[in-house]
């Protein structure tokens, strides 16, 4: 369902099964990423493991050979500008997590190597960023900062933060810089 910033629904339609991270763009597109039953549950639209839609569920992006291995499970996403990032794993023997960095108004594709396996957090603001892992119905999160040092994200930092709610899988956001996690009931500001 898609809701106007007033709360009226606005359209609805099926952009495919399983999908952990989902995240909008500044320009209106919604962005996701699909888990393995998605992807190979037989729904049309997850079997790429990444897509681009329309606000009218029109898909407008698929990766199209352009991603270093094939998408097992979407991980997080964040905003930054005007580009997309879809953090994602493979499940291939040579596989690994990947940060893909997306241009709507182009398609273009860029992917990297991601400095921390499976993230559930992720934001970044130029050549730095920040990623999360849960530390599963605690109250706390390991929180990880990187940089990418020529063509390689390598870790900076890493901590462990005790939040005010238990952290839940797919907690975590990032909007231009700023990663969101969900802690309980409350929402925690973390800067890239």
């Amino acid at each position: 369902m898609v809701w106007s910033a007033e709360g009226e629904q606005e359209g609805t339609f099926c952009v495919g099964d399983d999908i952990p991270v989902l995240i909008t763009d500044r320009g209106g597109l919604i962005w996701t990423a699909y888990g393995d039953e998605g992807i190979y549950g037989g729904h049309p639209e997850s079997a790429a493991g990444l897509a681009g839609w329309s606000a009218e569920g029109r898909a407008v992006w698929a990766p199209e050979g352009r991603l270093p291995d094939v998408p097992l499970e979407g991980c997080t996403a964040a905003t930054e500008d005007e580009w997309v990032w879809l953090v994602w794993y493979s499940g291939s023997s040579r596989g690994g997590t990947f940060l893909t960095r997306i241009t709507p108004a182009t398609g273009e594709v860029t992917s990297w190597r991601s400095p921390v396996r499976d993230p559930d957090g992720f934001a970044v603001r130029g050549r730095r960023a920040v990623l999360t892992r849960r530390v599963h119905n605690q109250r706390s999160t390991e929180v990880i900062r990187a940089e990418l040092i020529g063509d390689t994200w390598s870790v900076t930092e890493r901590g462990s933060v005790r939040v005010p709610g238990r952290v839940v899988k797919y907690c975590g956001q990032g909007r231009d810089g700023v990663l969101w996690l969900r802690a309980g009931d409350t929402w925690l500001r973390v800067e890239a």
